[in-house]
């Protein structure tokens, strides 16, 4: 997850799977492709009307999940689902 503005706007880019990128974008006004990314892979997310707190949480996660699964195995931080203290931060 990248924090950044964009021409004066606050916005977050994540990572996505392509084809639920390109679902999203479709779908959600305020989701658009990677600023500054591979647009094929990354989305930027700002805020909008209708932006839904358990989206961002669901777009966050997944984010972080495709990031990690391509990190060695010894690298890769605590998953956010299984850890039992539900902290993302690394070992």
């Amino acid at each position: 997850m990248l924090m950044t503005e964009v021409p004066g706007r606050p916005v977050v880019i994540l990572k996505a799977d392509p084809g639920e990128a390109h679902a999203l974008q479709e779908q959600y006004s305020y989701i658009t492709p990677g600023y500054h990314m591979n647009k094929k892979h990354w989305i930027t997310l700002e805020s909008g009307e209708g932006l839904d707190e358990e989206l961002v949480r669901e777009l966050v996660t997944d984010s972080y999940r495709l990031v990690v699964a391509h990190l060695p195995k010894a690298e890769q931080p605590v998953d956010p689902h299984t850890s039992s203290t539900g902290t993302w931060a690394a070992r």
